[in-house]
Formats: structure tokens, C-alpha cells, sequence
């Protein structure tokens, strides 16, 4: 567990560590150069430049959100801000490294090339890219944006079609277009996260509904029933089994949807699954309104029981945020009017800490699994990050799950300026985030940003592989 080496930059001491097959374990952690150097006894002499002493913490691998939105149009962070704001949420909260999605009908190799400028400059955690593919052109160049830009995962809106997609620029596609994406997400050992809903029957379910200016989520929900989510998952699972492809469920918000997806995977096992803390936290008759607003609808007690099973069973691969930044005067209006989608980059992983470990008894290691380690392996990104162990960065969020944190809208960073569990009293707290062997935060303070580029050769089935995971 030990290089050998005598002298470290950093060393964590006195705490307990999860590690990877052994749990929670008492050790000490030791970085040099912005790696993971050695893992040692509490006695080891081992003498480091900084010894911090992290007593009665937990230590946890940096989380990983694999869902982020940024910018003021959620297309793309082009703005200091859009960068800073939020990556400085994700920061404070033990989150080490964001995977965001870009998008829009042009060409990417602009917008990649502004955006990595913008997050090196002003993110406070380590980033890569997804790219959302809309047009003919941008499918065609997937093997490019593999080999020469790193990016290796690429999102399909199944609800994108007639004009859906016209408020961010993008252009209706359709069935055959998700056909060959997955052709050519397969043959470049890639992973296509695909948002499921048959916007079709929105189409046709949202007149049933009274567009009455009191309605709320529930209304909401009823215009975008389960079903409809589980029709379309189990559409793009059925056809990535068809392709030999790797799809990636984005916010799986419900039984159905899970029921429909583990049909599949029963004999296909590269189908996996995300979902979101507000689907395991919220229901739709949350007081916070439209401000709860997002696509899949927050839904029910039954729903999200579902969806906690699933955690406990393993059929939920990874937890993201689907962090959205618009203001909240976006959102004050009314239900129908209102955008979609809410910041949460910063409470993901307090909130699974609190609501899964603490109140319902899930393993520290599954959590771990779920916020870090998973999204790594499937993502690309493993064994660099996602773990505690020699050789990997030096990516930590250290724990105090004997503290308690209160969400507040003006603690979390995010220039949206607000947050739908405001008032929530969370059973831990994040005292310290550590990227590369440097401090994002400590001792609850923001630091400079220092934020790098992840490219990623594969994600899905060829990156599971190349990392010798089964």
C-alpha cells in the first residue's frame, strides 16, 4: 500500500478511509504530485510537507457527477460564471470532477475548444464533456470527437422531435437518427445517454390535462406519466441490444421505467442506469412548486421507494444532479410557463450520505459506488479517478457524519439563487474537498480554481474492458 518513499506534499491522518474491497478503514492517506503516493497505518512514520489531521472524518473518493448543465441557456458554459458559480456549488460539495453536457446543432470543435478554456480558467473541479448529437453532421463526426477531442459519450433527446428542441436551436430527429447513433456509438466505443420520453404521447396526454393557472407537479406528472418514460427506455435499451451498443439511462425517475430497463438487462447487460437525488427525496406535492419543475416530472411515494430498492439491488448504476443554473425567475411563474430543471450539483452527495446512509442504512461503499467509483468505470475515467488507491488522483471530500448541514440557497454558490430542498437539514457535512492533492475547499472555504480537462478514450462496455471490469 506503500511506495517507500519518505517525503509526501500532503498526508491525511488520523481518519477512516473507504477503500476499494476493504470498506471503511482506518489509515492514513499520502499524496505526492497531485497522486495518491501511499496508504498507511496511522504509526507510519512517513513525514509529509503538510500533515492535516482529519480525526473523527471519513475520508471518501472525490464524487463525480456524470449530469451537469451549464450556462445561462444550459447549451454550454461560455461565460466565467457558468463556470465559477457552479463548479464552486459542486466544490463545497464534495464534488471533485463534473461531466457536462454541451449542446447545439453546429459543429462541436468550437465550442469545445471555448468551453475547455472557460473551465480551466474558473472550475473549481476537474470536467470533461458530453456532446448532444442533432444533426446529420454531428453523428457523422462521433469518431472524431473520440479520437481527437476525448469525448466518448454523446446524448440523444428522444423528446426532441417537430419543434421540441427549437428554444436551444436543435432540430427534430427521430428514430432512425438514434438508430444510427448507437451504430456508430458502437463501433467507437462510446456510451450514448439517452433521454426517454415518447414525446408523442405528451403530445397527445397534455390535452387531457386542464391547463388551469393553480395546477402544479402533479399536473405535471400527468402530462408525462411513467409510461411514457418506460416506453422509450425500453424502446433505445431494446434497439442497443439489437446494435450491441451501450446506452446510458439519463434520470430514471420511475418503477415503471426501472421495471422496463431490468427486462432488458436481464440478458444485456451494457444498459445502465442514473438517477437523480430529487426523484429519491421529492414527491410532486413538495410545497416548493414550480420551482420543482423538471423533465421526467417529480412523481410518487411509490416511485421513489422504487427507485431506493433499485439502489439497494444494484440495478441504479450511478447518481447525477442534472444540474441546471437558470435563475429562479425562470421558475416563479406558472406551472406550465416555468422552466425545467433546478441546481443540484452541490447537495448530491451530502444527500445521498444523509438520506441513504444515515437514515436508511446504505453502505458507505455503496454510495461510494454510486457517486464515484461507477460513474469512473463507465465514464472513462477509472482507475485515475473514482478511488482510493495508490496511483489514482488525489480527488477527496472529507466527511463529518456527525455534523449537520442546513441547504440554504445562499450558501450554495450557484448563481440560480436558490434550492428546491432550502430548509432541508442534511445529517453530514462536507469540511473539505481536495483536487489533485490541493484544496477546492477547506475547512467549509472555497479556494482558487485549478480545474483540468479530462479527455476520455472510451465510456460504456469498451471502457468497463479496457479497465479489466466485468
Amino acid at each position: 500500500m506503500t511506495d517507500n518513499s519518505t517525503d509526501y506534499d500532503l498526508r491525511l491522518t488520523g481518519g477512516q478511509a473507504v477503500l476499494p474491497g476493504q470498506g471503511l478503514t482506518a489509515v492514513d492517506i499520502c499524496v505526492r504530485d497531485g497522486i495518491i503516493a501511499a496508504i498507511v497505518a496511522h504509526d507510519d512514520p512517513a513525514p509529509a510537507a503538510e500533515v492535516v489531521d482529519v480525526s473523527g472524518k471519513v475520508v471518501l473518493p472525490g464524487g463525480i457527477d456524470p449530469h451537469v448543465h451549464l450556462g445561462k441557456n444550459i447549451a454550454a458554459p461560455e461565460e466565467p460564471i457558468d463556470a465559477s458559480a457552479e463548479s464552486a456549488s459542486a466544490a463545497a460539495g464534495g464534488i471533485t470532477t463534473m461531466l457536462v453536457y454541451l449542446i447545439g446543432p453546429d459543429a462541436y470543435d468550437k465550442s469545445f475548444a471555448t468551453s475547455t478554456q472557460v473551465m480551466g480558467e474558473h472550475s473549481h473541479t476537474d470536467f470533461g464533456f458530453h456532446f448532444c448529437i442533432v444533426t446529420k453532421e454531428q453523428l457523422e463526426a462521433v469518431p472524431s470527437y473520440v479520437s481527437d477531442l476525448g469525448v466518448s459519450s454523446f446524448k440523444f433527446f428522444m423528446n426532441f422531435r417537430g419543434d421540441e428542441g427549437a428554444y436551444l436551436g436543435v432540430p427534430g430527429i427521430d428514430d432512425s437518427f438514434m438508430f444510427d447513433l448507437l451504430k456508430v456509438g458502437a463501433e467507437s466505443g462510446a456510451l450514448i445517454n439517452a433521454h426517454p420520453e415518447n414525446v408523442e404521447l405528451i403530445w397527445r396526454l397534455r390535452g387531457d390535462v386542464p391547463r388551469t393557472p393553480e395546477a402544479g407537479l402533479e399536473a405535471w406528472n400527468e402530462t408525462r406519466p411513467p409510461f411514457v418514460e418506460a416506453e422509450a427506455a425500453q424502446s433505445v435499451a431494446y434497439l442497443a441490444k439489437v446494435l450491441g451498443a451501450s446506452f446510458y439511462a439519463v434520470h430514471v425517475s420511475s418503477r415503471e421505467a426501472l421495471e422496463a430497463l431490468e427486462r432488458i438487462r436481464r440478458d444485456y447487460p451494457n444498459v445502465f442506469v442514473e438517477t437523480c437525488p430529487h426523484y429519491l427525496t421529492l414527491t410532486y406535492d413538495t410545497p416548493m412548486g414550480s420551482r420543482a419543475k423538471v423533465n421526467p416530472p417529480i412523481r410518487t411515494q411509490d416511485d421513489q421507494d422504487a427507485l431506493w430498492d433499485a439502489i439497494r439491488d444494484g440495478l441504479v448504476d450511478t447518481i447525477g444532479s442534472d444540474h441546471n443554473s437558470r435563475h429562479f425567475t425562470a421558475k416563479d411563474k406558472d406551472i406550465w410557463s416555468a422552466s425545467a430543471g433546478f441546481p443540484g450539483v452541490g447537495t448530491l452527495l451530502p444527500t445521498l450520505i444523509s438520506e441513504g446512509h444515515q437514515h436508511r442504512g446504505i453502505p458507505l461503499e455503496r454510495i461510494v459506488d454510486l457517486t464515484s467509483t461507477r460513474p469512473a468505470q463507465l465514464f472513462g475515467l477509472y482507475p485515475r479517478k473514482g478511488v482510493i488507491s495508490v496511483g489514482s488522483d488525489a480527488d477527496f471530500a472529507v466527511v463529518d457524519l456527525n455534523a449537520q448541514t442546513l441547504v440554504s440557497a445562499s450558501t450554495q454558490h450557484s448563481a440560480a439563487a436558490y434550492s428546491v430542498w432550502e430548509g432541508t437539514t442534511l445529517d453530514c457535512r462536507i469540511t473539505d474537498t481536495i483536487v489533485r492533492g490541493r484544496f477546492a475547499v477547506r475547512d467549509g472555504e472555497l479556494q482558487p480554481a485549478f480545474g483540468a480537462y479530462l479527455s476520455r478514450a472510451h465510456s460504456g462496455a469498451a471502457a468497463l474492458a479496457e479497465a479489466g471490469i466485468e
